[in-house]
């Protein structure tokens, strides 16, 4: 599978400035397979050690950067040379010396190539302890994109029109991109699941026990860390987790502590919450009460929606069939829109886009995503199907003078305060790559 996160790779690869590397991101949203392939086609060589080896812990017993990558030698049997090898150290999480130990291997043994990939979680809770600020290099990596997702399917032309925002020659293909859009909205972009579901012959009931396995999974580790993390209460965690489905699938998909469970307050469940978020199992998106830039000085810390991770693993958990996806808007009906907003969410994020959402005063309109786009905040609202109609951005344009943002299933269009993105072209469009603002001429800096 080509992942977009390879392109980072190759670039700090290459860089004159490289420090160790930590790939981070939430479990099985494909890290070792990155830094396997990684190691495969650009090095001549790659030493691997897997740290929930306790053999391979064994190595970490020294704080000598020097020693430590002898005793990887003699455990992997590959000989490390400088800008030939490729040494990854897997699941760094698990032994927090490995993680003090990236300070040492940037500055007493530099000219050597150190990657290392670690879940959000452990990351998170070893970090005031240990974690090597200002000696590392860093990259988040996500489940799937659609157009990554795309080229999995063996669509690669497809995905390249997609890539390019070339609207004219997609509005040829528009039934395809849609009927792949809908099966990513079933299928997800978790690679495990993506990889079976093809190897099956595109088989949603292989895919969908994948995901139920990856859901069961979680609960597993939720127990795992309360070990590591004493003060956290598993079973608010798995209320939570449990219930962003339901919360997502309520009206305005705000999260209501209310629904966690009866008399649920936040003060019990705060905790709780975030421990889901540092996991990367959850994308919290605050309010704004301006759309004003920077964004981040308007949010409401009290107001936000929960989105999970992974399109795929909310229709698991909502058990939606294939068949009310693929065939019918039965999904879309029933759930208020939940799974497009958590797919659009799902892009915005893959990107490095931080979203939040905004509510007028009253909280009688509501606009679903507001991003800084082109150096501006830019108004985004989701609609499931062709139902285009948007009073809420209508009126939050009207009032401050913004450019609105809708995308729909609908084809690109431009109009005087709007442009309507179709859905399949979201996370490319926002991409801060193809963002006006950071798209500057040469001439432009004389």
């Amino acid at each position: 599978m080509e992942r977009d996160v390879m392109k980072q790779l190759e670039v700090w690869r290459t860089s004159k400035h490289r420090k160790p590397l930590v790939l981070c991101g939430a479990r099985q949203v494909g890290k070792t397979y990155v830094l396997k392939k990684l190691g495969e086609t650009a090095y001549r060589s790659c030493a691997y050690v897997n740290l929930m080896d306790e053999a391979s812990r064994s190595v970490f017993t020294a704080y000598d950067a020097r020693q430590v990558l002898e005793n990887i030698e003699v455990l992997t049997g590959v000989k490390i040379v400088p800008g030939q090898t490729l040494t990854i150290i897997d699941e760094i999480q698990e032994v927090p010396e490995a993680l003090t130990l990236m300070k040492a291997f940037a500055e007493d043994v530099p000219e050597q190539h150190i990657v290392s990939a670690g879940s959000y979680l452990g990351l998170a809770y070893h970090a005031g302890e240990s974690f090597p600020v200002g000696k590392i290099d860093s990259i988040d990596m996500y489940p799937m994109t659609f157009v990554e997702f795309l080229q999995a399917s063996g669509q690669d032309a497809l995905a390249n029109i997609v890539r390019s925002l070339d609207f004219e020659r997609a509005s040829r293909f528009s039934d395809r991109l849609e009927r792949m859009l809908r099966r990513y909205y079933f299928v997800g972009g978790m690679p495990q699941v993506v990889s079976e579901f093809l190897d099956g012959n595109n088989d949603y009931a292989v895919a969908r026990r994948r995901q139920q396995a990856l859901l069961s999974d979680y609960d597993n580790d939720f127990s795992k860390h309360k070990i590591d993390v004493p003060e956290i209460d598993v079973e608010r965690v798995r209320l939570v987790f449990r219930s962003i489905p339901s919360q997502l699938g309520r009206e305005n998909h705000k999260f209501v502590f209310g629904h966690i469970a009866p008399g649920a307050r936040r003060t019990q469940y705060e905790t709780a919450i975030q421990f889901i978020v540092d996991s990367g199992l959850a994308q919290r998106i605050y309010r704004v009460d301006k759309t004003q830039l920077p964004l981040r000085d308007y949010e409401d810390l009290s107001s936000f929606k929960l989105y999970m991770h992974d399109i795929g693993l909310l229709g698991a958990a909502m058990d939606v069939s294939a068949r009310d996806v693929l065939l019918s808007n039965t999904a879309f009906e029933e759930y208020k829109g939940a799974m497009t907003e958590q797919y659009v969410c799902q892009q915005l994020t893959a990107t490095g886009r931080n979203p939040y959402y905004w509510t007028s005063g009253r909280g009688t309109a509501e606009v679903d995503f507001v991003v800084q786009y082109d150096s501006r905040p830019a108004p985004l609202e989701v609609k499931a199907e062709e139902n285009v109609h948007a009073k809420s951005l209508r009126m939050l344009c009207n009032d401050t003078g913004l450019h609105g943002y809708r995308t729909s299933m609908r084809g690109y269009r431009e109009q005087d305060w709007l442009t309507n993105v179709p859905l399949w072209a979201v996370g490319t469009y926002f991409d801060p790559v193809n963002d006006p603002a950071n798209v500057i001429p040469d001439e432009g800096l004389d």
